[in-house]
């Protein structure tokens, strides 16, 4: 489940989707027939303001059209089967997990999109190609229930190694690494902290340990988590849960009223740093308002949009997230990072050796 997924599963938000704007439900097909549509294709939960929407449609002159695909992981997979005669126009939500395998197919041109030089380095994973256009970054993290370990007496746990402590034991809950993306990304965060003959060995000591796995996220953080839904309900019985880095402003900015600080906290050394991307689809019908479109993706106005919205950082140097964000906002200055080519080299073996040894 997408972080977008995340957000909405949280706490209901009453998102202003695109979907208004057309979705896979009204109209089939790109909009290119048609110049002034541009259609855009992404993941079922992406989100954003009606007003900068608006804005970008009145500046540019297209009406965005959206068609919604499932998750991350079949909205790549769908993208893949239509190649070279693609549903949209623009491509959003493959991140580095499944990059490799969007690229090697081949579902992308390339285009240097306006505004680039303003995205940071560090995002730019097909620099130089410039198939796919970073487009927003958040971490997948191990976060605790402050509360539960307050009444316990007992410190969070703050990294991969003291999950695997007796004190911690039959309290973390994860999820499943072949259906889930926070499932996949813990994975591939232990795999980069404990190399690639070495992540089996930790995870063995987490299943004697009494990891809980279940399918996705929505059935780890909001009946699993005993901290959830901004205090709304009880929630379950393990204070940790493999979530995202922005769960504590999520918590926070939906609490009614606003705690002075999140009930919910990150163990910072457990993250995973993700990477959203965009890209203009090979076979676009309307390639002059895809290059537009993913030009406004990286627009100081859509970046500023996006925390509130999705609950993901901005990739830009130009864009800074809102005040009701940031005051919650859990920083994560040195995540796990891991090469796309070599998720692609091990993610199918990985996630099937992972199966047999956590699941049987």
């Amino acid at each position: 489940m997408s972080k977008k997924t995340y957000v909405a599963a949280v706490v209901g938000l009453g998102l202003v989707t695109l979907s208004a704007c057309g979705s896979s439900s009204d109209e089939s097909g790109s909009g290119g027939s048609d110049s002034k549509t541009v259609t855009l294709v992404s993941h079922s939960s992406w989100a954003v303001s009606d007003d900068v929407l608006k804005d970008f449609e009145k500046k540019s002159g297209y009406t965005v059209k959206v068609l919604k695909d499932g998750d991350a992981g079949e909205a790549v997979n769908k993208a893949i089967l239509s190649k070279g005669n693609p549903q949209g126009d623009v491509f959003f939500g493959v991140d580095n997990t499944l990059l490799s395998r969007a690229l090697d197919n081949g579902i992308f041109s390339s285009y240097e999109a306006q505004g680039l030089s303003e995205v940071k380095s560090q995002y730019q994973l097909d620099a130089g190609k410039h198939r796919v256009t970073p487009v927003d970054t958040g971490d997948i993290c191990v976060n605790y229930d402050k509360k539960y370990f307050e009444q316990h007496d007992l410190t969070p746990p703050s990294s991969f190694a003291d999950l695997t402590k007796a004190e911690y034991k039959d309290l973390l809950v994860t999820e499943n690494a072949s259906t889930s993306s926070p499932g996949l990304g813990f994975l591939l965060g232990s795999a980069a902290q404990y190399g690639d003959d070495g992540w089996q060995a930790y995870w063995k000591k987490l299943k004697a340990n009494g990891v809980k796995v279940v399918d996705g996220w929505d059935q780890a953080y909001n009946e699993e988590f005993s901290g959830s839904a901004g205090g709304k309900k009880a929630g379950g019985e393990r204070p940790l849960v493999v979530s995202y880095a922005s769960s504590p402003p999520a918590e926070a900015i939906y609490s009614d009223p606003q705690p002075k600080t999140s009930p919910v906290g990150v163990a910072k050394g457990t993250c995973f740093r993700q990477v959203e991307f965009a890209g203009l689809l090979d076979g676009a019908r309307n390639e002059k308002g895809g290059q537009a479109l993913v030009d406004f993706l990286i627009s100081k106005e859509f970046q500023e949009d996006m925390p509130l919205n999705m609950f993901v950082d901005p990739v830009t140097k130009n864009a800074t997230a809102p005040a009701a964000y940031t005051r919650y906002a859990v920083p994560v200055d040195d995540p796990k990072t891991m090469e796309p080519r070599k998720i692609a080299d091990n993610r199918d073996e990985w996630v099937k050796s992972w199966t047999s040894l956590v699941l049987k």
